[in-house]
């Protein structure tokens, strides 16, 4: 049986003193789409010994060269709200969109002179970028006035909405320096690129259509989302070759510069619709694997490979920090568990929207050659750890009151100072409102509502005797003080606002 274990480290608050300028690394933050432990090889291989049923090598050989996280997490089990959660390093419940900000126009939860992910790392004189997907709100303007659209997000809206310019609430808003996104990745309603809060159009022929089966080059472009405001040429078996191209430029223009740089690459895959490419720099894609959401791996696989290969090319690799994370466990595919013995969640238990571990345990690894120590951790981490994380490392301080559910992760991974670990861990689901607790071994599993007005508790697993969360304990009388004890103290960290990660202190 699989066995967590926990290590008994002593939690003593440190401030890490933060690096001469002349010595910051540059830093790149890879977030993927959809992405489960059953999806990188290298899970497979080093931490189940087992022979993989899906192949990234370009992911392997970089988590090869890092610190792999087992019990590493995405803030929630679906996107939009984990999106919010790392920007912010604040959970979700703290936002005015607690389940997430779907709509590319809605308004941000961003708050005025609040800390994100972007700012704590451009005060500190970084140049910034952002690039991919966004997938938290902004602002645009109704065609021919100054009001800011906040109607329907899908449809057709080109008479209702100037999709031309993203007038606020974008990666600009959030500290990034240069930008190159899209609102809603490969999966709509809208699908249009943006560069530095203008329309990017795909080719010199280009054109804002209503996107739609009939108008779309390819059909199944248009997603489960539905159509919208797109571009004439939009296709989305490219995106992921644009996107990365972006990134090796961003990469390239930053080792020129006198600067440190910072890039935070969303990758939209593997997320729907799977249109998988033919080829991607001399490797098959399409048709790589047993189904066409498999055969993106390989595209993303190879956003990684380039991104990498720049790094090296431009001589930065040995001056970069690397993370990679991705926004929520992976996908359900039958076909794939019939044909190969695909598991989106490894041996975990759950997929994405689910509150069992594999909705939310993803790969999770961080590199940086020379001071982060090759090897496999058990501690905790969740992505939304890398704001103060990565303020320790440039020296930025974070206020009070800010990134509250944000932990420094920087001792651990470097072995300089001391390591506070969370006494707890606070997240949540995805669309059918569910909470999470958990205070090893104890998991339980809150019920609550959109609005988050009503919670009761659903489900209490022992995670040290049952990890793949089978016995669900919660009716067993044995057990009422534990459900009692943890659902009061939930309620009372959400109700007190207090900070849910261990704060550091000089």
């Amino acid at each position: 049986m699989f066995k967590i274990i926990v290590l008994a480290l002593v939690a003593v608050a440190v401030w890490v003193t933060p690096l001469p300028a002349t010595d910051k690394p540059n830093i790149v933050f890879i977030l993927a789409d959809d992405l489960g432990l059953g999806d990188v090889s290298y899970y497979a291989k080093t931490i189940q010994n087992q022979e993989p049923v899906v192949s990234t090598p370009n992911i392997d050989s970089l988590a090869a060269q890092g610190l792999w996280f087992t019990d590493g997490h995405s803030a929630t089990a679906l996107c939009a709200p984990t999106r919010y959660a790392v920007m912010s390093g604040n959970n979700n419940y703290r936002s005015y969109a607690p389940a997430g900000v779907w709509s590319t126009f809605a308004p941000t939860a961003f708050k005025e002179g609040e800390v994100t992910l972007g700012t704590v790392v451009r005060d500190a004189g970084y140049s910034t970028g952002f690039i991919g997907k966004w997938h938290l709100g902004g602002d645009f303007y109704v065609p021919g006035t100054k009001e800011i659209y906040r109607g329907a997000k899908s449809g057709d809206l080109i008479e209702k909405v100037d999709v031309t310019r993203w007038i606020g609430g974008g990666p600009k808003y959030c500290g990034f320096d240069y930008d190159f996104t899209a609102p809603c990745g490969i999966q709509g309603p809208i699908y249009l690129f943006y560069e530095n809060q203008r329309w990017s159009p795909w080719a010199d022929d280009s054109e804002i259509v209503f996107f739609n089966e009939q108008t779309a080059k390819n059909p199944k472009d248009v997603s489960d989302k539905g159509p919208g405001p797109g571009d004439s040429n939009w296709d989305t078996r490219e995106v992921g070759k644009i996107l990365s191209s972006k990134a090796v430029d961003f990469i390239q223009s930053g080792a020129q510069s006198d600067k440190p740089f910072f890039l935070y690459y969303c990758s939209p895959m593997v997320h729907l619709p799977h249109c998988p490419t033919d080829e991607f720099d001399g490797r098959k894609v399409r048709g790589s694997s047993v189904t066409a959401h498999l055969d993106m791996l390989a595209d993303l696989d190879m956003q990684v490979k380039r991104i990498v290969d720049a790094l090296k090319a431009s001589g930065e690799f040995e001056n970069t920090l690397i993370v990679f994370s991705a926004d929520n466990g992976g996908l359900q595919d039958g076909k794939a568990t019939t044909a190969i013995g695909y598991q989106p969640g490894g041996e975990w238990n759950g997929s994405k929207n689910s509150p069992l571990e594999g909705g939310h345990r993803v790969p999770t690894f961080a590199v940086w050659p020379g001071h982060i120590k090759p090897g496999i951790t058990n501690e905790l981490a969740v992505n939304q750890d890398m704001v103060a994380t990565f303020a320790a490392l440039v020296g930025t301080e974070i206020p009070k009151g800010q990134a509250q559910d944000s932990n420094n992760l920087l001792p651990l991974l470097t072995g300089k100072g001391s390591f506070q670990q969370r006494d707890f861990f606070i997240n949540q689901a995805g669309s059918r409102q569910e909470l999470m607790f958990r205070k090893m071994p104890w998991k339980l599993i809150i019920q609550s509502n959109f609005k988050r007005t009503s919670f009761e508790p659903k489900s209490l697993y022992n995670l040290q005797n049952d990890p793949h969360e089978k016995r669900n304990l919660i009716n067993n009388p044995e057990f009422k003080t534990v459900v009692d004890q943890m659902f009061s103290e939930y309620m009372d960290i959400v109700k007190s606002g207090r900070p849910t990660a261990p704060r550091q202190s000089q």
